[in-house]
């Protein structure tokens, strides 16, 4: 009997490591975000992220982190990395209040994307004001994370920044859910079906690296897609995002991090048809 009972404790330890090791990344993403902010001088600002939780050192002692600055002196430019090939489609999603900020959520994901042979399925976006990546040491006032998972739990993500100009459509077809989730304090606001191809792009070019998720655990090893064009958005809509939030903060970027060395590539066609 003690035997039995030794094999049966080796099997359900075994088995507690393998799920550990196949759990998703983006499972492993805060979900509900009152353990920390964005206050630079707090007690839970983004440079104690790593000593808040010891699961989230890698915010503090990583070496691969997000965001950081695209300055053109340092981006090598390629023509081999290839266009993105994107086949998203139509999904039911859901708005969620996750503390600092609104994240879009598809509930059985909305088609994906391939990289490098790879497909990651399209599970959420969500909405960083200011934008947390910079160009050339420049701060624009938003920037959309498209969070991506590949069936071995690999995260991409897509990132796209805004100026103030002209509004986004995509925006625009959210405003009614956005402004409703800003009367309430509900956590969850169903949306109905959402089409992420409406999320425009407009350009073949992009830049690549690795990094990793820009809030706790800050977890590494993901591959960061950033499109070179900058789309536009109302000051009111970057307003909207801010507010349905309920956080009383004006930001949600975390500060840029070291480069470390790592490698840039900014993605620019040879026939340059851009």
């Amino acid at each position: 009997m003690g035997k039995l009972a030794i094999q049966l404790l080796f099997l359900i330890t075994f088995f507690l490591v393998l799920v550990s090791h196949i759990l998703p990344i983006t499972s492993q993403e805060v979900e509900d975000e009152k353990e920390f902010d964005y206050n630079p001088n707090g007690e839970k600002g983004p440079a104690q992220w790593g000593r808040i939780h010891p699961e989230w050192g890698a915010c503090s002692n990583g070496s691969m982190q997000s965001p950081i600055d695209l300055l053109n002196e340092r981006v090598d430019i390629v023509s081999h990395l290839g266009r993105l090939n994107r086949s998203y489609k139509p999904g039911n999603a859901t708005l969620r209040n996750r503390g600092h900020d609104m994240m879009l959520k598809w509930e059985s994901g909305a088609g994906t994307i391939e990289i490098n042979g790879t497909e990651y399925v399209l599970n959420q976006c969500h909405w960083h004001s200011p934008s947390e990546h910079t160009i050339n040491g420049k701060r624009l006032p938003l920037e959309v994370h498209m969070v991506h998972e590949s069936l071995d739990g690999k995260v991409a993500v897509v990132g796209i920044l805004y100026k103030i100009g002209r509004p986004d459509s995509f925006l625009s077809s959210l405003t009614k859910q956005l402004q409703s989730v800003a009367g309430t304090n509900e956590r969850d606001t169903v949306v109905g079906v959402v089409d992420p191809r409406n999320i425009k792009i407009g350009s073949r070019k992009y830049y690549r690296y690795f990094g990793s998720l820009t809030i706790p655990p800050c977890t590494e090893n993901v591959q960061w897609t950033i499109v070179k064009k900058v789309r536009t958005a109302t000051r009111e809509q970057v307003r909207l995002l801010r507010v349905a939030v309920h956080d009383d903060s004006d930001t949600n970027a975390r500060p840029l991090q070291p480069l470390n060395s790592r490698p840039v590539k900014l993605f620019r066609p040879e026939d340059k048809d851009d």
